[in-house]
């Protein structure tokens, strides 16, 4: 059971947050500027679906890596400043993929290195809120930082939609670049009263093996899981839910490839609005009606959306956009709740590992889910299906993964010890 002792509650917090919040916004611009560029990317630089998908799969891999390590660093050095040091090598990578990207090669290479320095905004922030702020009002907090990210998502793709038109999408991809930048700017403000903590340990606790501790920790693991398949399904999501938006422009109205990649970016930006309210209302319910009734519902929603989305490509483009943003709202709107789950059911010294433990196996598997979708793609071209089928049929190699997500949380949920979260709410 975690009982981190954070700092009194004050007046200042909500300034606190606002900022961090601001600074995950900005760095989140880099994070689908990508996914929004597919459509015009494809022939440009001479792609297959599954080679599109294995960039993002690409960045993935990357932001894995990254989350794994700055787990273990947060945890001996402190998250705040494993924070800014993140920061400052996410501003210079995420650059230089906007500015050298020209091919499939140089496009895996610069994205995956930036995924790799891309982490440190992630789940240190995750940690700053969890010492910050007491378990009654976690949930809300991490679902505020969470919904910035969201925001971040969706202004990429308005810029992206919008500027690529007028100055490329390499130049929408520099606009987006200088994201991180104030992002860690806004992070220096923000942290620059906040302490460096590092839990002590005792000569025996110095003994400890994390990652053993964690694998052993069955309620932990089981919330663990239960992420890793909701990850399969958000982050697949994330990285085709633009370029789908485009196909079903072009399905409907017959527009040009930039015209339609431009319009997929705009509506697939409107639909992650959903994402922001998901974060909020996901992190809200779980303070007052309990995390794993929370998780319970929304993993439920959302992987039916997903076996059903791909199969509703025809319909009129503002419906299709309005279930997107109940889909957005719902697959996202528990990403909190895993986060916060997490720090009830592990010492605090050990957050850092726990979240490095999670991020292998979450962002593992959501790392391999786009490239997934683009082969089911691929695949269905290949056989000559129609849209309907082709996208139907991606959309549900998410769909029934995300499945499991549920079925796991129920089994934490029989537990007594899921009446540690949330001051004893399941």
């Amino acid at each position: 059971m975690s009982n981190i002792s954070p700092a009194p509650q004050n007046s200042s917090d909500n300034t606190w947050l606002f900022w961090l919040c601001a600074s995950r916004t900005s760095f989140a611009l880099v994070f689908t500027a990508y996914a929004a560029a597919i459509p015009l990317l494809k022939p440009d630089w001479g792609m297959s679906a599954g080679e599109a998908g294995m960039i993002q799969s690409a960045w993935h891999f990357g932001y894995l890596f990254s989350l794994v390590a700055v787990g273990f660093l947060a945890d001996r050095y402190g998250a705040k400043r494993v924070f800014i040091f993140s920061s400052i090598a996410s501003s210079i990578s995420a650059m230089v993929f906007a500015v050298f990207a020209e091919s499939f090669f140089t496009g895996l290479i610069l994205y995956g290195l930036t995924g790799l320095f891309s982490g440190g905004s992630y789940t240190p922030g995750l940690t700053l809120i969890a010492e910050r702020f007491q378990s009654a009002r976690r949930g809300r907090a991490m679902g505020f930082y969470l919904a910035a990210a969201s925001g971040g998502y969706a202004l990429a793709l308005v810029l992206t939609g919008a500027l690529t038109p007028l100055i490329g999408w390499r130049g929408a991809f520099i606009v987006n670049a200088a994201g991180p930048v104030l992002g860690t700017l806004l992070a220096l403000y923000a942290l620059r009263l906040t302490p460096n903590i590092v839990h002590p340990r005792s000569a025996e606790q110095a003994t400890e093996k994390p990652v053993a501790m964690i694998l052993a920790n069955k309620p932990a693991m089981l919330v663990t899981w239960a992420y890793t398949f909701h990850s399969w399904e958000m982050l697949g999501m994330k990285a085709w839910m633009p370029a789908f938006l485009s196909a079903a422009a072009a399905y409907s109205t017959g527009s040009s490839a930039t015209a339609s990649a431009s319009l997929g970016a705009g509506l697939a930006a409107i639909a992650y609005i959903g994402s922001m309210g998901g974060s909020i209302a996901g992190g809200w319910l779980s303070d007052r009606m309990g995390r794993t009734w929370t998780m319970l519902v929304l993993a439920s929603i959302s992987a039916l959306c997903s076996l059903t989305l791909g199969w509703l490509i025809g319909l009129p483009l503002w419906l299709l956009v309005v279930i997107c943003a109940f889909y957005s709202f719902t697959a996202v709107g528990d990403s909190s709740v895993f986060s916060t789950a997490v720090t009830e059911l592990v010492p605090p010294r050990h957050i850092g590992a726990a979240y490095s433990v999670r991020s292998v196996l979450g962002f593992g598997a959501g790392a391999i889910a786009p490239w997934v979708f683009g082969l089911v793609l691929d695949a269905a071209g290949a056989m000559q299906a129609t849209p309907v089928v082709s996208w139907g049929l991606a959309w549900c190699s998410l769909g029934v993964i995300a499945l499991f997500s549920p079925i796991t949380t129920w089994r934490l949920r029989q537990m007594p010890e899921s009446r540690q979260m949330a001051n004893g709410k399941r």
